[in-house]
């Protein structure tokens, strides 16, 4: 997915990730709540909600997090847009199996398969289709 590199959200998030990098956590998070403030789109508000969720401190906020996101992705209508699909089920499906909600993790774990043939063929691909499969075996034992 092409992001506008032009746009503050994405600049913030970019930031975000880099203090995230350097373990500056804290500003990190400062950077994808105001990235989430200025976000004007649904790829925006969608990538905004997705960095959001990895700094929340109990699972049902990321969990939360993690289902705007999905929200927004499903509001795009470019269908490279599905390349954030199965990234975002996967995530849900942990959240679900975290806590303790086999049915809704494996549903989610298969909703992120059957999106993972748009992924593109690199590594970012080959750790999310790995990340799916692991969580289908844990859920599916």
């Amino acid at each position: 997915m092409e992001f506008n590199q032009a746009s503050k959200t994405v600049q913030l998030c970019a930031k975000g990730m880099e203090l995230e990098g350097q373990g500056q956590l804290t500003d990190a998070f400062n950077h994808f709540n105001e990235a989430w403030s200025v976000a004007t789109d649904d790829i925006e508000k969608c990538t905004a909600a997705h960095y959001i969720a990895r700094h929340q401190k109990s699972i049902a906020d990321k969990l939360k997090w993690d289902m705007t996101a999905l929200q927004f992705a499903l509001n795009i209508k470019d269908y490279s847009a599905g390349e954030f699909l199965p990234s975002l089920y996967l995530n849900i499906a942990k959240c679900y199996e975290d806590l303790r909600d086999y049915d809704n993790a494996k549903t989610n774990y298969l909703l992120a398969f059957s999106f993972s043939n748009r992924l593109p063929d690199n590594g970012y691909s080959n750790m999310i289709k790995g990340g799916i499969k692991n969580g289908l075996d844990r859920v599916n034992n």
